[in-house]
């Protein structure tokens, strides 16, 4: 019985399901890769959940 290579599992970009392009891993071009970045910083991307109250870390005050 000859040996067979075990396969690798294809990895698929995120945005389309395309197979990714080694470069650009795991996206298939650098416009979903970039696509993908502008997601993030324009917190595309969250989790639900109670709003912040405004006072806090952020706020001016010593807590001391």
């Amino acid at each position: 019985m000859p040996m067979t290579a075990p396969t690798t599992p294809t990895v698929k970009c995120p945005i389309c399901d395309q197979p990714a392009v080694p470069e650009y891993k795991p996206f298939c071009s650098s416009r979903h890769r970039d696509r993908d970045l502008l997601q993030w910083l324009g917190e595309g991307y969250r989790i639900p959940g109670r709003p912040i109250s405004q006072t806090g870390l952020d706020s001016a005050e010593d807590p001391d």
